[in-house]
């Protein structure tokens, strides 16, 4: 195909780019093509190298069983692990296990346990497919890659440029002190997110826990975790197809401390002109 064209080193570096759109393109189109049908999801994150006689192996892939007998796909990157673990509990359970595979320099290989395997050459490509296909996010215990798709899925959010979803953080002796660092450091001494953006996510080890969060959010369609409520109306919705948020940065200071105000409508407009005449 001519997006897996050789380009040499002798091409200027403007068609080469031009080159990398296409396969860029492409890859996106195998996973729209791949996940579209998928119904809802679960996209579970963790480490590659929990072995299976750990409690996080063992714990994730009771969770994939869980969420395969709710009803739920379950995503993973595809490898070996938490990843693992996690696609071996929605096969065993007969649900849908997907693995979003990353070519790597050190060959990471695929898992025994996928009914659908999509692989990937770009890391924002294959993020990109967690977070249009997920309905909820689980994080495992792992390392920075783990730790990047965790923060991508919260940043989306907090921006708004993704519908709010369960996101369950899985540990908490392994997340209390990122956690405590973020309310202390982040929130309180620099002021560099809402406080209210530590209530974003839920910590706990129970997998069954995590199971009953994500079935009762999906059962709404809808996630607001404590104290949050939807700070957009109808037609405020963004370019991007978003709804609702959590606390918007702009309109505010410091992550967003006051809600956007609402868009004119004609109705207001008839009422300030009004006012205006008088």
């Amino acid at each position: 195909m001519l997006y897996e064209r050789e380009v040499s080193g002798a091409v200027d570096p403007t068609t080469r780019d031009m080159w990398r759109v296409f396969r860029i393109m492409a890859e996106f189109v195998e996973g729209f093509e791949a996940m579209a049908r998928l119904g809802p999801a679960v996209a579970v994150f963790g480490s590659a190298r929990t072995k299976p006689d750990t409690k996080w192996y063992r714990a994730a892939d009771n969770l994939g069983c869980l969420l395969a007998n709710a009803g739920f796909a379950v995503i993973t990157g595809g490898g070996p692990g938490i990843m693992e673990a996690a696609n071996k509990g929605a096969r065993m359970a007969g649900g849908v296990s997907v693995g979003l595979n990353i070519s790597l320099p050190m060959e990471q290989h695929t898992n025994p346990f996928l009914t659908v395997n999509v692989n990937h050459h770009y890391f924002f490509v294959r993020k990109t497919m967690f977070v249009k296909y997920s309905h909820a996010v689980v994080c495992f215990p792992g390392g920075y890659g783990t730790l990047d798709e965790c923060f991508e899925a919260l940043t989306l959010m907090q921006t708004m440029k993704t519908d709010p979803r369960p996101m369950i953080l899985m540990g908490r002796a392994y997340w209390s002190g990122l956690i405590d660092w973020m309310r202390e450091t982040l929130a309180t001494r620099q002021q560099t997110i809402n406080p209210r953006d530590l209530d974003m996510f839920t910590v706990t080890d129970d997998p069954q826990e995590a199971c009953r969060l994500i079935v009762k959010a999906e059962k709404g369609r809808c996630w607001y975790p404590p104290p949050y409520s939807p700070v957009m109306q109808a037609h405020q919705v963004s370019p991007e197809g978003t709804r609702f948020g959590y606390a918007p940065r702009a309109h505010g200071s410091n992550g967003g401390h006051s809600a956007p105000p609402e868009a004119e409508t004609p109705t207001s407009e008839k009422k300030r002109r009004g006012k205006r005449r008088r």
